[in-house]
């Protein structure tokens, strides 16, 4: 039983402190109130003494007699009660350390529980049973809580998704209208270039929206389309769609994908971490760099791993980076920063499948990003690989 907290031990002390001090009264009580009631039974003869002796000579070595059987029984009262009490001292803290453990098991029932509840599962409660007393009604408010927190998530989820799909049809309403003006035969050379400008921009606005999305879907409840997928092959896929920034920025590619680097989950979020972690790799990164990634499977997980490097960055602000629209830096709130979304929507997709994320400043400058998984078994044709690996 664990006693790490302080609320335990003083209840232990509590409790001992007044077994102890009942116990201590009690035995002072009786070692009092039998002092003038102690006897001893007298002689039946008295002792024979030498003629002439007088009968108060007589009475008196009775009465030494009787005195020292009284000292004799004090002493061994005094002995048993000091015994006595050590022995209480024992069965005080045990019961002390047991009353006060029956009496915390409702807190630590709530806190274990309470622990367990986080933003991605307010629809559980602690629903604490037993007599109404002042446990149950912490925890009946506990729940209370938690059912408003959840009301208030849930509604925040359905604002943002629904904001963002209002959105889009505006947004196409104006490309429409910039693609009719553009249309028109020798439209003024002002009017291409501003609709080149707002096409830039719209097309900012769609690919937030669309990370809107992706991450109010990613927060709302459980997943329906789970199945088995394969880390590897959507690396070669993200890989592929990037070629074109990794050309661009001269970029140096390796590591290597085991080829039952698999997981279960929904494909199409899956798709979109991966996505999010090599294009996060490749925008942020140097001109002539490298990025290495890797997959690793260990006690029931299949770990991707994308690491870049760089200038060394600070673990305080590194930590920041799956919170909305933080970025680190001036490297990241130019245009390639992106909307400050794609670390934030990995972490709400790696917390959807129960998975956990990592994000580490390397020591010799750059990022780690590692998205644990539960491991799951291939159901799939496993790619082809060389010496059970695939490096680029």
């Amino acid at each position: 039983m664990p006693w790490s907290g302080t609320v335990g031990r003083r209840f232990t002390i509590l409790y001992t402190a007044g077994f102890l001090g009942s116990g201590v009264v009690l035995l002072a009580l009786t070692y009092l109130m039998s002092g003038g009631r102690l006897t001893s039974v007298a002689p039946e003869q008295f002792p024979a003494g030498p003629p002439g002796v007088a009968a108060e000579q007589r009475i008196q070595d009775l009465e030494r007699q009787l005195a020292d059987a009284h000292a004799q029984q004090s002493r061994r009262l005094l002995v048993g009660s000091l015994i006595a009490l050590v022995v209480m001292v024992g069965v005080s803290l045990l019961l002390g350390r047991v009353l006060a453990g029956r009496v915390l098991r409702p807190l630590r029932l709530i806190t274990a529980a309470t622990r367990r509840i986080s933003a991605e599962n307010l629809d559980q409660r602690l629903a604490l049973t037993g007599p109404v007393d002042e446990v149950k009604e912490l925890a009946d408010t506990i729940d209370g809580l938690l059912e408003r927190l959840g009301a208030s998530f849930a509604s925040q989820r359905r604002f943002v998704g629904n904001a963002s799909h209002e959105l889009r049809t505006p947004l196409a309403t104006i490309r429409a209208s910039l693609d009719v003006a553009v249309a028109k035969p020798k439209p003024a050379a002002q009017t291409v270039a501003l609709a080149d400008r707002v096409r830039t921009e719209l097309d900012r606005v769609d690919h937030l929206l669309d990370g809107f999305l992706v991450l109010a879907r990613a927060q709302h409840g459980p997943l329906a389309d789970r199945t088995p997928v394969s880390l590897g092959a959507l690396v070669r896929q993200a890989l592929a769609d990037g070629a074109a920034g990794i050309a661009a920025k001269a970029l140096t590619v390796d590591g290597a994908v085991r080829p039952e680097a698999w997981t279960r989950g929904s494909p199409a979020l899956l798709s979109r971490m991966v996505e999010n972690m090599v294009a996060n790799a490749i925008a942020h990164n140097q001109d002539g760099g490298w990025i290495r990634v890797s997959t690793e499977d260990d006690a029931g997980e299949t770990r991707l791993v994308v690491e870049t490097g760089g200038p060394v960055l600070d673990q305080e602000g590194v930590d920041r980076l799956t919170q909305p629209f933080v970025r680190l830096g001036a490297d990241r709130t130019g245009p390639e920063g992106g909307s400050g979304l794609g670390l934030s929507i990995v972490a709400a997709i790696v917390t959807a499948h129960g998975g956990r994320l990592a994000l580490l400043a390397r020591p010799e400058g750059g990022l780690r990003v590692v998205a644990a998984l539960p491991r799951a078994a291939a159901t799939g044709p496993v790619p082809a690989t060389g010496s059970g690996g695939v490096t680029w």
